[in-house]
């Protein structure tokens, strides 16, 4: 949860085995997961697939910004993706009225409990190691993939942040 008597979560502090060249990263992540467990906190299950203007609902923004990360990094480890991790990707965002908010959310903070973890194994010396990204192998770094889904991250918590307040003000 956001704590307003604390400072963003980059004006914390290093966190502890994150490479330098990575607290920035870990940093975004962190501040996401704070922003969007606040930002539900009280959000009304019946409107998780709701959306504004056409616009994604709030169950995509959540299970887009989790199989995002667990693509990425994936990526940035040098593997390619699995049939789960696809299978997964191909449902983001469809009705399934059984997923639940507290599922939703236990799934991203864990997807950012692994990014974590997994930035404390990265090797500096590995950083701008080539990646191919999906099936036609795009060129990227391991410090671009990770970079981008800290940025990434946080694109979707402002998105997420607009529809959830637009959602809650139509109740």
């Amino acid at each position: 949860m956001t704590n307003p008597l604390l400072p963003e979560v980059w004006l914390r502090g290093p966190l502890q085995d994150v490479s330098a060249l990575l607290q920035p990263v870990a940093h975004a992540l962190l501040q996401a997961c704070e922003e969007v467990n606040s930002l539900m906190i009280n959000f009304p299950e019946k409107q998780l697939f709701d959306k504004v203007a056409g616009m994604a609902s709030p169950a995509f923004h959540l299970q887009h910004m989790a199989g995002v990360l667990d693509r990425l990094f994936t990526y940035a480890h040098g593997h390619a993706l699995t049939a789960e991790q696809l299978h997964y990707l191909a449902n983001e965002g469809k009705l399934d009225t059984s997923i639940t908010l507290k599922e939703l959310l236990d799934l991203f903070n864990q997807r950012i409990d692994d990014a974590i973890a997994a930035l404390k194994q990265f090797d500096e010396t590995q950083l701008t190691d080539f990646r191919g990204v999906g099936r036609k192998q795009l060129p990227s770094t391991v410090i671009g993939l990770l970079v981008h889904s800290a940025e990434h991250t946080m694109r979707h918590t402002g998105q997420l942040l607009v529809t959830v307040n637009v959602l809650k003000g139509c109740q």
